[in-house]
């Protein structure tokens, strides 16, 4: 056999073969959608996302260049289950197959839902919904500054709100899109611009109902982040009842409607003016209760100064002398009159022992002149005795004869 017929009739270079596959591969195959797990995602600064798609059987790299990567409505994580439509192509350096993503969407639920899932637990995490740093709206604001469209049927709802509730409020419009592309732009320029107004003590963002791609602006992080930086309370009104965004989970309160947040960013003038009625007529009777308490108690302290002013107390003095000087006289007089019987009975007792009334019944007492002794027995005197003899009314002076005692009867 010759050398000749040992060689293959076409040979390929790499580089050949690998863009020769690259033409088949575009040709044959082209754009095709592809379901897989997101893996190995990679963010770079030049705003590619590179990531891998994969199943249980295997996996293929993917690149979503940063034209594409703009269009994202959530942001590409591990785990991820997703739908990605593309070209399927071949990296010549490597000669790895890849496909060059053109659209990537979430696999069973909407972009918009997952985006906002991953914004809420993400604001979550850095605690923008913490009802600590939830501020209450003051009961009467100076000012009210409005975000929302102007002419929308969310202005409408505020103005009649306000108007029938509280007129003499001024409100400061702040007008913005409620939807489209670059509305969360406009509505967070919006909030920022009436939180350093002066005079604006509360914000109210609102519009009206609608879907969730309607409502995208207000599940945006830009808007989100001026809220939680204002300086004054902001009231979120967006949507229906049953619609729920991450204005209304950051905001410091969230109403069901654009009419329920102009309800409670509002008071009621009537209710208020019954209100002050009902103050004034309890500040009134509390102020005569207490004018009343302080009559009597000026009173009291009236009349405690006058006991202890000099005057009163010279007064309560000498009515005290006087008083004790009357008792002292009763008393000196109850005391003489006691004295003065005492005095009869004691003389009456010492007239009845006395010897004058012994001499004036017939008696005498007989002395011996000489020495003054009362003679009281014979032998106490003899004859030619001097005796002194005191009868009733007369002194007599008598020598004695003679002296004997009595017979004995």
């Amino acid at each position: 056999m010759r050398e000749s017929e040992l060689e293959p009739p076409d040979v390929f270079t790499v580089s050949a073969l690998l863009a020769g596959l690259k033409r088949l591969l575009a040709d044959r195959v082209g754009r095709i959608w592809v379901a897989g797990e997101l893996v190995d995602v990679h963010i770079a600064r030049s705003g590619h996302i590179y990531f891998s798609l994969a199943d249980d059987g295997g996996r293929v790299r993917c690149a979503l260049f940063r034209n594409a990567a703009r269009g994202l409505e959530f942001e590409p994580e591990d785990g991820l289950e997703v739908l990605v439509y593309g070209d399927v192509s071949l990296y010549e350096a490597r000669g790895d197959l890849q496909l060059i993503a053109r659209r990537v969407e979430p696999r069973g639920r909407g972009a918009l839902q997952l985006a906002f899932e991953q914004l809420r637990r993400r604001l979550e995490a850095e605690g923008l919904f913490d009802p600590a740093r939830k501020r209450m709206p003051p009961p009467l604001p100076r000012r009210i500054g409005v975000v929302t469209s102007p002419t929308g049927a969310a202005l409408h709802d505020i103005l009649e709100v306000t108007g029938r509730r509280f007129p003499a409020i001024p409100l400061l419009l702040a007008p913005s899109q409620v939807q489209g592309d670059g509305a969360e732009t406009e509505l967070a320029a919006a909030v920022t611009a009436l939180a350093r107004e002066e005079r604006v003590d509360v914000i109210l963002i609102a519009r009206g109902g609608g879907s969730i791609e309607d409502l995208r602006p207000f599940n945006s992080e830009v808007l989100a982040r001026a809220i939680a930086a204002s300086a004054v309370p902001v009231i979120s009104g967006v949507g229906h009842e049953v619609d729920v965004t991450i204005c209304d989970l950051v905001a410091d309160l969230r109403a069901p409607t654009p009419s329920a947040a102009a309800e409670i960013a509002v008071p009621d003038a009537r209710a208020l003016a019954e209100d002050v009625a009902s103050r004034y007529r309890r500040m009134l009777r509390t102020l005569e209760i207490l004018l009343e308490r302080s009559g009597v108690r000026l009173a009291r302290e009236r009349d405690a100064l006058r006991a202890l002013a000099p005057t009163a107390r010279l007064a309560a003095q000498r009515v005290r002398l006087q008083a004790a000087a009357q008792a002292l006289r009763r008393a000196l007089q109850a005391r003489t009159e006691r004295g003065r019987a005492r005095l009869g009975e004691l003389g009456g007792r010492l007239d009845s022992l006395s010897p004058l009334a012994v001499l004036a019944r017939g008696y005498g007492l007989v002395r011996r002149a000489r020495d003054g002794a009362i003679v009281r027995r014979v032998d106490d005197v003899g004859p030619g005795e001097r005796l002194a003899i005191r009868v009733a009314e007369a002194e007599l002076e008598a020598t004695l004869d003679a002296a004997r005692a009595p017979a004995k009867s």
